[in-house]
């Protein structure tokens, strides 16, 4: 009775006021979110840091993403004595050139492509060496008919059907750009499962799009969970990359505010495609040119100039001798002569 007596009178801890309750609990959540962005953000300035080997160069292997005017007649001599220039002496070997879009049922209209033979025969004249493939493309749903649906097979079977037209219509290779794929989906291995021996019987190469790898571990599914399913992760783009002869990572639209950020997360993007790329698949990674600011991308922080030198960065630190390797420049139409020096004098011309 004594010692509930005394604990009884020992003077109460005073009470906090609510709005300071509130205040802390609020500071406690944004030290959690700020603490590991700050590590993220010191983590990728670190990335950028460094110097890349000398030979961390071009093979000779990049792409360059062409628009749909190169195929209905809107380019014309002058355009083409620009494109000549500007690819002259580079490492440039693919042309993506847009011969879509797919339609939704996976099928392609031959109107789309056209002027494909024209844009071919005077590639083969103009740029003698270049490899020209059909950049074919659509949105990924899960739902409904406003676009491409990975789970119907006869979606598919176009699609597979779509690109035997595109050979015969003489491309040498079929680009598949359809996004968003989300992590594990296993319609995409098989869609590419059909597709790669289909191009392949056509003479052709087949190429595919990717995105981002998770940077942090499970973000893929997090993004997932809110509706954004961004990045894949590193098993999955590893199972992308050997069904493909060729992938090439969109690695923009990050988001990131500052160049050294932007720069030293294109190299942790390419360390860890490095890291579960077949070394018989051309891996290239995506510079960004153009400029549109928006939420997902702050032309001033993703330049060309820093996607060049991260990518030379991590391929100096994970596979430098790696001869499979490129990168894909996107979008010839937005695209300034600012990025084109920034690739050819940070990227190297062809050796």
């Amino acid at each position: 009775m004594d010692g509930q007596k005394t604990r009884r009178w020992l003077p109460r801890k005073p009470r906090l006021p609510r709005k300071r309750v509130v205040l802390r609990i609020a500071l406690g959540l944004a030290l959690a979110l700020l603490l590991p962005v700050a590590a993220a953000g010191s983590a990728l300035r670190a990335s950028y840091a460094g110097s890349p080997a000398a030979d961390a160069v071009t093979r000779g292997r990049d792409a360059v993403w062409l628009g749909h005017a190169w195929l209905d007649g809107r380019h014309g001599a002058a355009d083409w004595a620009q494109l000549k220039r500007r690819v002259a002496g580079t490492g440039i070997h693919d042309l993506y050139v847009h011969a879509g879009p797919l339609e939704h049922d996976g099928t392609l209209p031959a109107s789309a492509y056209s002027g494909a033979r024209q844009f071919i025969d005077t590639v083969h004249r103009e740029l003698p060496g270049l490899r020209v493939q059909a950049w074919l493309g659509d949105k990924v749903v899960r739902s409904g008919h406003q676009g491409l649906r990975l789970d119907s097979a006869a979606a598919r079977d176009a699609v597979v059907a779509s690109a035997g037209q595109v050979l015969r219509a003489g491309f040498a290779g079929v680009h598949l750009d359809v996004e968003p794929v989300r992590d594990r989906d296993r319609n995409f291995l098989i869609l590419l499962d059909s597709l790669r021996p289909a191009v392949r019987s056509g003479g052709g190469v087949l190429s595919v799009a990717a995105q981002q790898i998770d940077p942090l571990p499970s973000m893929h599914t997090a993004s997932g969970l809110l509706g954004s399913p961004k990045w894949w992760s590193q098993a999955y783009f590893g199972q992308v990359a050997r069904r493909v002869d060729q992938i090439a990572v969109m690695s923009y639209d990050t988001a990131l505010p500052w160049e050294n950020l932007y720069g030293g997360y294109v190299a942790q993007q390419t360390t860890l495609a490095l890291q579960v790329t077949p070394a018989e698949t051309d891996l290239l990674m995506g510079l960004p040119f153009f400029h549109t600011d928006n939420l997902g991308h702050n032309g001033k922080a993703e330049t060309a100039a820093a996607a060049v030198r991260g990518t030379r960065l991590g391929l100096t630190r994970e596979d430098r001798h790696r001869q499979h390797f490129g990168v894909a420049l996107y979008v010839d139409f937005a695209a300034t002569e600012a990025d084109w020096h920034a690739y050819r004098s940070g990227w190297g011309a062809r050796g």
